[in-house]
């Protein structure tokens, strides 16, 4: 379960301040397969960070029960300096889970061959999606965090990873934020729309679609869709 208590969060731009998150109070059940959506800006990626524990709110706090993911797509956890093998490792420590089994699968599953062992800046960002992507489905989470998640490598390499993706979203809950109506339908029953700082739910992710396109061709919210 997620929960969140009051929170707000803004950054300040000019002397005025940006809200991603202003007051907001709510419960994303464990088991929830939701469709995070907003105009470029709105603060999607943020929030998703407030819910991993990377980002703190500056006000009421963000609660979660079960086992949350990072927010996969991005590659914030990875530590350039360090070479693959030793980031998969250093993740197997703070999640708790067996380090050398970790290491094996997303050696296998990455297909990083000897580059698994050599620092991270010198892969490629494809090689660096490979890591992340293995890392994050070598590890069971209740709710998987997804920021605009895209497959990477040839044809096989995108086959094997959208099966095993699919394999891990049956048996999960989801947050997703991304740009694509058809990701967000084939993946979510439930969405929420985020705009100036106000989070509202929908029972379906079609209704907020609707509502998400309505703001970008209206430049503000459809009175009949209101919380």
């Amino acid at each position: 379960m997620i929960s969140f208590e009051s929170v707000t969060k803004a950054f300040w731009y000019r002397g005025q301040p940006k809200y991603v998150a202003k007051d907001i109070t709510a419960v994303i059940p464990t088991g929830a397969k939701m469709g995070i959506l907003g105009r470029n800006g709105a603060g999607k990626s943020t929030l998703l960070a407030m819910i991993a524990g990377n980002v703190n709110p500056n006000r009421g706090m963000v609660r979660v029960t079960g086992e949350i993911s990072w927010p996969i797509g991005l590659t914030g956890c990875i530590q350039p300096d360090m070479t693959g093998a030793q980031n998969v490792r250093f993740i197997a420590r703070v999640y708790g889970v067996d380090t050398q089994q970790l290491v094996d699968f997303v050696q296998d599953f990455a297909e990083l061959g000897t580059n698994y062992y050599e620092p991270v800046k010198t892969y490629s960002s494809g090689m660096r999606g490979r890591l992340n992507f293995g890392m994050s489905m070598g590890i069971r989470f209740n709710t998987y965090l997804l920021d605009e998640v895209h497959s990477t490598g040839d044809a096989a390499f995108k086959r094997k990873a959208d099966e095993l993706f699919h394999e891990r979203m049956r048996e999960a809950g989801v947050i997703l934020i991304s740009h694509s109506d058809a990701q967000l339908r084939a993946l979510c029953t439930s969405g929420a729309v985020l705009e100036h700082g106000s989070l509202t739910f929908y029972e379906t992710i079609d209704e907020a679609i609707e509502v998400h396109n309505y703001n970008l061709r209206h430049g503000s919210p459809n009175p009949s869709h209101a919380a």
